[in-house]
């Protein structure tokens, strides 16, 4: 099975669960920037750790050019297959030539679709994610463009079984123009003044439009270091908020370096990075607050239950 690209004007690449083990050669993870929705859409069509579409910023089309079954999750997009219009966060059995159409909203991000068996392209360093700034990934490590053909695996189920599937609403995460994002303060909150610290979980913030996959700059209350003094590099991770000179904070993202050296005020809890990632730039206001670890491993362990509720209709 496979699909053709028609057209694409946003932002459109290949990912899987990411690039594991090579941090240490300065190889960043990559992967989704909404873990939850990538997972949900082949948990949907019945794949396991497998690659998928991940778009953003602009409108997409493709053409089936065999029977398959397809996914689509996330937020801030419309779906619309052959003449009809569907919800996201379920699966669509698709008939051989006909069109699939993504069109972007104001509010949301990104948007995931899966189609049964994966997504298969050559791995890198045992993965398919792309990985852009690397050239390496995906497909020849760069965005996807009208005319490119991508061929997916055998399904672990029969195409009738693998659709009319959904995730029940209660599962997904509460996207939000205005979402409260938990966060777990350290490793380095005493190079930063008490004042910093009460402003940083009391102010408001959003994403500036210089953000990209590798990181989200916030702009709002400027945070003070106790001295000018920065740190050896360190290692990091996605979710980490770095905190240059100028006070304005940086969230480490997907395709964020594997190690910084500026202090980090804290971390976002790995439930609440869909929420961060789904914020939309000049537009999305966000608010931290903070959680311990062991709240925040618990909030985490009941989102990716949730990837159990599938309701076969």
């Amino acid at each position: 099975m496979s699909l053709e690209i028609l057209e694409v004007n946003g932002f459109a690449t290949i990912q899987d669960s990411g690039r594991i083990g090579w941090r240490k050669y300065g190889v960043p993870v990559s992967g989704p920037m909404d873990a939850f929705a990538f997972h949900a859409a082949n948990a949907l069509v019945g794949n396991t750790q497998h690659a998928a579409l991940e778009v953003g910023l602009g409108d997409i089309t493709l053409r089936a050019l065999q029977d398959c079954v397809i996914s689509v999750t996330g937020a801030g997009f419309d779906l619309s297959i052959y003449i009809w219009d569907f919800s996201l966060w379920s699966s669509y059995y698709v008939r051989s030539g006909w069109m699939i159409r993504l069109n972007k909203r104001d509010s949301g991000m990104w948007a995931y679709l899966a189609i049964g068996g994966g997504v298969q392209t050559q791995p890198v360093l045992d993965s398919r994610a792309t990985y852009l700034r690397g050239h390496f990934g995906g497909l020849a490590g760069r965005q996807l463009q009208t005319g490119d053909v991508l061929k997916s695996g055998t399904p672990t189920r029969s195409l009738h079984e693998l659709a009319a599937r959904t995730l029940s609403e209660d599962a997904r995460p509460v996207y939000s123009d205005t979402p409260l994002v938990n966060v777990i303060l350290g490793p380095q909150e005493k190079y930063f003044t008490k004042e910093s610290l009460e402003r940083f979980l009391s102010s408001e913030y959003s994403v500036s439009l210089t953000s990209d996959r590798m990181g989200y700059r916030l702009e709002g209350a400027a945070l003070m270091h106790r001295n000018k003094k920065e740190l050896i590099s360190e290692g990091m991770t996605m979710g980490a908020i770095q905190v240059p000179s100028n006070g304005q904070p940086i969230v480490i993202m997907a395709d964020g370096p594997p190690t910084g050296g500026y202090p980090k005020i804290g971390a976002v809890a790995s439930a609440d990075l869909p929420l961060l990632a789904q914020s939309v730039p000049g537009r999305s206001k966000i608010r931290f607050r903070e959680m311990t670890v062991a709240k925040a491993q618990k909030k985490y362990q009941a989102l990716m239950s949730g990837l159990e509720k599938i309701v076969e209709e």
